[in-house]
């Protein structure tokens, strides 16, 4: 899918998300938490909690459909070409005790990785590229398997949903009292036509939900990087501490790859995970390999 396509895909389902959840505050009478005697602050709290956490389950509702599309993964049958993935993938899913098999995909891509996705333990979907496959070992890929699968039985897609929407909605909500008090301040008494403005209060609005919004996502990459090191134990439980320990270090063994390309790009080199920066730690969903080894040897 090339980059336009792409972005053309997320805009249409982005409005899709949009014209719903508007729906969905129509029908439960939302009115504007706006008035001329100031905020409905029980209309507010609906419409931030509809929009926070409503957007965040429909993405995870249609989180598998999208993760075909976007990055076209192709689901693995039992008797076709990599069949081995698949029968591994059934036999770490029925030891981590899922009733429902996950499907199992392969997608085109240089980049080491994979991922599970999923509304739900028994709608859900693991995929790993082909880059992954190529590049690491029998054992290593085992270890990779068993991690996704661990999220998948412990719930994580559900979970980090939930947390995401719950930030959302705070976000959303303390940004718009932040800017309400910030333009009432700017008011004279009884001056109904001063303050910021309609569009001053838009700005306001964007301005304290980047400022809210950086400190939420800070708290959902905290409690991400904890899911994180409860699958690399799931997955030591699956497969044995050994090849779990083997996939964290063949995943370091491969950054010199990712150091290597990102030189000459500031703007990726600053997200990659063997960044040492504090700041950028904070905001990463997952821990530095060196603490997830450790973690696994202790």
């Amino acid at each position: 899918m090339t980059w336009f396509k792409r972005m053309t895909f997320f805009a249409l389902v982005n409005l899709g998300i949009i014209v719903m959840l508007s729906i969905i505050l129509n029908l439960l009478g939302v009115k504007p938490y706006l008035s001329a005697y100031g905020i409905d602050y029980s209309s507010l709290f609906i419409f931030c909690l509809v929009w926070g956490t409503g957007g965040a389950f429909i993405s995870l509702w249609i989180s598998k459909w999208m993760a075909k599309t976007v990055y076209g993964v192709k689901i693995l049958s039992m008797t076709g070409p990599y069949n081995q993935l698949v029968m591994k993938v059934h036999e770490l899913s029925k030891a981590a005790g899922l009733s429902v098999m996950p499907e199992v995909g392969i997608y085109e891509s240089p980049d080491i990785n994979a991922f599970a996705t999923g509304p739900s333990k028994n709608n859900s979907m693991v995929a790993v590229s082909t880059g992954l496959l190529n590049k690491m070992n029998q054992n290593e890929i085992e270890g990779v398997l068993g991690h996704e699968v661990s999220h998948i039985a412990n719930g994580d897609m559900v979970t980090m949903t939930l947390i995401q929407g719950i930030m959302n909605a705070f976000v959303m909500f303390f940004a718009r009292i932040a800017a309400y008090l910030l333009d009432s301040a700017l008011r004279k008494d009884n001056d109904r036509d001063g303050g910021l403005g309609f569009f001053g209060h838009m700005m306001a609005v964007f301005f304290f939900e980047i400022i809210f919004g950086l400190i939420g996502t800070m708290i959902v990459a905290f409690f991400s990087r904890i899911r994180e090191f409860r699958a690399d134990k799931g997955s030591a439980d699956l497969v044995g501490k050994p090849k779990m320990i083997a996939a964290l270090e063949g995943l370091k063994r491969n950054y010199h790859v990712l150091q290597e390309s990102t030189k000459e790009n500031k703007a990726i080199a600053a997200l990659q995970i063997s960044n040492k920066s504090k700041f950028i730690a904070l905001l990463s969903t997952h821990p530095d390999l060196d603490r997830r080894i450790a973690a696994l040897k202790n």
